[in-house]
């Protein structure tokens, strides 16, 4: 049964190779840079969207997500509903402003535009720094997720999965670059979808059928069936924080703002904006059912992150089984590429070239640093992952918040503000940073409202005193090409 299980999973392994492979060979000339980090922005509206999708949708959506559905019941389904609009917020909101500006100052990176924008190297050093940070805890979270699958459907021991999937990873985003990330989003994209119908259909086939199945989660508890979920976890203020933090916030995440800058025109934005949240609604709710039904087949279950997994193995033919696995993989790797790439060239274009200017048409070294560092991230990370959480969503979610708190108003009020200038920014980013890292650390939860929402409220402040002691950048300074 495990070997009718992994064969399709090595066939799956296969294609992304291939896909990968393919992409090199379909590099542009040009900027290296250009090509290997943005993939000469050159993203149609369905790539556009797939990448979007699959990028934010993770091992926090297909595996502890789900975890937590299993664990709290139907009202964490309806919570999960609130990411809906997160596709349609941050192309909406940075979109096309963002490419054209992208465009204009010949920007690879995220820092490259607060750079341009603000035109303090202090500023991008600490905006580096930050995302490095966060993108190891966010990474070690899908790493986690990847060899979990590997552990319960497939039998493979954890350790030999981590490796197994950590390296395919490593290796197919460090030689095939952003072009190899989103066409394999696209493909990933549709696997997740096809995945997703077919596990949840089985679940309530398996439970008897909808009527059954939530009959069966009210006789286990009937919190399961209510709207606050068990031990009323799903509060007004949860939910605000929770609504901060999977929605409005994730426009300031730096992985998902890099793809508003690499798409081809603004029809394949508006195209992106329709697909990309109609995939998002389908994966989310179909997910997220799938786990809190999922309690009616199998009630206990001693480590939640392990429903859907298990449920592939007890509800799908083994076959069925091996083809659904790739989709929470395909969720897991097409969020790690985009992280890896994006710590790929902070640190390539971000930290090393602006301490070596001088190197930045150095072709031959760059293309050398780019996929060494790409993959050494990648097998560092194996090793962030060998001692893994119980439930790995509240790692993923503190990863999340601090990357918001550093990154969303420097984002959005340096597009909308004209006066907006580098102290405020810096200001917003330490204090956002600050009062966030304090309130997780101490698990400090004021008025019950998770430690994003304070975070973002105090950065906001700190922007607008801050921006009284500073200078907006020279227009002239503005328009010319970062380093």
């Amino acid at each position: 049964m495990k070997l009718q299980i992994i064969l399709p999973l090595i066939a799956y392994l296969l294609l992304v190779a291939g896909l990968s492979v393919y992409a090199m060979r379909k590099r542009r000339e040009g900027s290296f840079l250009t090509e290997y980090f943005l993939g000469s922005r050159s993203m149609g509206g369905f790539v556009l969207a797939m990448t979007m999708a699959t990028t934010y949708i993770s091992a926090s959506s297909f595996i502890g997500g789900p975890g937590a559905a299993y664990k709290y019941g139907l009202g964490w389904v309806l919570l999960s509903m609130v990411q809906v609009p997160a596709v349609w917020l941050s192309l909406g909101v940075l979109g096309k402003k963002f490419a054209i500006l992208a465009r204009r100052y010949n920007a690879v990176t995220l820092n490259d535009m607060l750079y341009a924008r603000y035109r303090s190297p202090l500023l991008v050093w600490f905006a580096s720094l930050s995302l490095l940070i966060a993108f190891i805890g966010a990474m070690t979270v899908q790493f986690v997720g990847g060899a979990r699958l590997l552990e319960t459907a497939a039998g493979i021991p954890y350790d030999t999965g981590l490796l197994i999937f950590g390296g395919t990873i490593a290796l197919y985003t460090a030689f095939g670059g952003f072009r190899a990330s989103v066409l394999n989003d696209a493909m990933q994209g549709v696997v997740m979808l096809a995945g997703t119908f077919l596990l949840l259909f089985a679940v309530i086939h398996a439970a008897g059928g909808m009527h059954s199945a939530v009959d069966k989660l009210q006789h286990i508890d009937p919190q399961l069936v209510s709207a606050s979920g068990v031990d009323h976890i799903l509060s007004p203020t949860f939910l605000a924080s929770f609504s901060v933090l999977v929605c409005f916030g994730v426009i300031g995440l730096p992985h998902t703002a890099v793809r508003c800058i690499s798409y081809k025109d603004s029809k394949a934005v508006h195209r992106g904006i329709i697909i990309g949240t109609i995939v998002v609604t389908i994966l989310m709710f179909g997910m997220h059912l799938a786990g809190a039904l999922g309690r009616a087949v199998m009630p206990d279950l001693a480590i939640p992150d392990q429903v859907i997994p298990t449920l592939m193995i007890h509800v799908l033919p083994p076959v069925a089984a091996g083809i659904f696995l790739a989709a929470p993989m395909a969720a897991i790797m097409s969020t790690i590429n985009a992280q890896l790439l994006q710590s790929s060239a902070t640190i390539v274009k971000d930290l090393y070239l602006r301490l070596y200017p001088q190197q930045i048409d150095n072709e031959p070294l760059l293309k050398k640093m780019s996929g060494v560092i790409t993959l050494l991230l990648g097998l560092l990370l194996l090793l962030a992952a060998w001692n893994p959480p119980e439930m790995i969503i509240w790692l993923n979610l503190l990863a999340f918040g601090g990357l918001e708190a550093v990154f969303l108003w420097p984002l959005v009020l340096g597009l909308y503000w004209e006066k907006a200038n580098a102290t405020g920014a810096l200001s917003s980013m330490i204090i956002g940073a600050g009062c966030y890292t304090l309130l997780a650390s101490f698990s400090l939860q004021p008025w019950g409202f998770h430690p994003i929402v304070p975070s973002l409220i105090l950065s906001l402040i700190a922007f607008v005193v801050g921006n009284r002691f500073g200078h907006a950048a020279a227009p002239s300074a503005q328009a010319s090409t970062p380093v």
